[in-house]
Parts: C-alpha cells; structure tokens; sequence
C-alpha cells in the first residue's frame, strides 16, 4: 500500500474525512495543504529529499483569501505536476460532476481516479485508493460516462478552445485565421460561424458574451 500521502483541500472537514480513510489502509505518513502552491512545494521538497509522495488527492476548487497564489486551482497544480513528476498517482475528490471536465482530466492530465463527494464518497474514495494502487483507473459512478462516446449534450476540446478565444475577445474571423495557423481544423469561417451558432442553440444563450458566461458558471473553461 501507498507510505506516504498528501490531501490538497482548503476545508478542514473533508481533510479530516480524507485522513480517516487514508488511516484504516496504516498509511505510514499522511500530510495536507490547504493551498495548492503549498501543495506544490511540499512535493517538490519531498522529491529533493528522496522521500516522495506515494499519492496525491486534490480537490479542484479553491476558495481565494488574502494571499496571493500562483497555481489557484486543482486542475493547474495536477497540470504542473503531471509535467514535473508524471509518475505520481492523482486522485481528484470534488464535487464537479461534469463529464467534460473529467474526461480532460483524464485525456490531457493523466489523473489516475476522480470521485465525486456524495454520499457514497467516502466509501468510492477507498476504492479509488485500491484500484490506483492497483494501477487501475478508477471513476465514480457519475462520471463513468466520460470516456464513453459523447453525446449531443457535451462539448469537446475544439469547442472549449473555440469559446476560449472568444473570451480573449476575437472575433469570428480572428478565430477562423487563429485554427488556421495552429492547425486546428476545421478552421474556415463558415465551419466556426456554425459551430458556434450550435453552442448556442445548446446552452440557450442569447450571444457570445452570454455563452463565454455560461460556459465560465459550468467550470469548463
């Protein structure tokens, strides 16, 4: 079984929950951080040391305060770890139960489990422990879809990077020449024109500004 372990969440609740679960497998050490700039340095220390974090679980969101912070969320410190020390297991513990967003956790970040806080959280979460250490993925029963084949309801990397522009304020053409030159296809005005006009058929809105908005409130961008 993992030996030593770090809990990332700014809620003293859940780190407590976390660290009850984490004891019945007698984990050996178990540390926390409530922020992930923390979190990211405890593990780089721990590396220098030659005493590694066996696992990591991480919550996404994280409520700002006072201090400034250079990796503000989740999915930015498992983003840089997973460039820095691609071999250590990450499990995500949230309560986003969006499929995009874990089917990007998965696809571009290489996490290892996501679990959903719910009522069977605490019970998922052990077995998420056993399947990574398994090196086995594990997904809560929520988001078992995310890798399944999409469908009409959900979004995908083209229209995340396609909304992304548009909150960076270019227009549809400037976006039409931006896939051009990064070879995003497909990158004609026509095929941008109409995949936005579906975005927003879908999520009801009423123009560009109102589905940047939208798709900001839903976490996925």
């Amino acid at each position: 079984m993992f030996k030593k372990v770090l809990i990332v969440d700014d809620h003293d609740d859940i780190n407590n929950g976390v660290l009850n679960i984490l004891n019945t497998f007698n984990i050996e050490t178990i540390q926390n951080a409530q922020y992930c700039d923390d979190a990211h340095l405890k593990v780089k220390k721990a590396v220098f040391d030659g005493q590694n974090f066996d696992l990591l679980i991480t919550d996404l969101s994280f409520k700002k305060d006072h201090r400034e912070c250079k990796i503000s969320s989740g999915e930015e410190l498992i983003a840089t770890l997973k460039i820095e020390y691609p071999e250590l297991p990450i499990i995500v513990y949230s309560m986003n139960s969006l499929l995009q967003k874990v089917r990007t956790l998965i696809n571009k970040h290489h996490i290892n489990a996501y679990v959903c806080k719910d009522r069977k959280g605490s019970l998922e979460l052990s077995q998420a422990i056993e399947a990574v250490y398994n090196k086995k993925l594990f997904l809560s029963p929520q988001v078992k879809n995310a890798l399944s084949s999409k469908s009409d309801s959900e979004i995908d990397d083209y229209d995340i990077e396609l909304i992304k522009q548009l909150s960076l304020g270019l227009s549809q053409t400037e976006i039409s020449k931006h896939f051009e030159q990064h070879h995003i296809t497909p990158s004609s005005l026509s095929s941008v024109e109409k995949r936005l006009n579906k975005l927003k058929d879908l999520f009801k809105a009423n123009n560009a500004i109102h589905l940047v908005s939208i798709i900001k409130d839903l976490g996925l961008l």
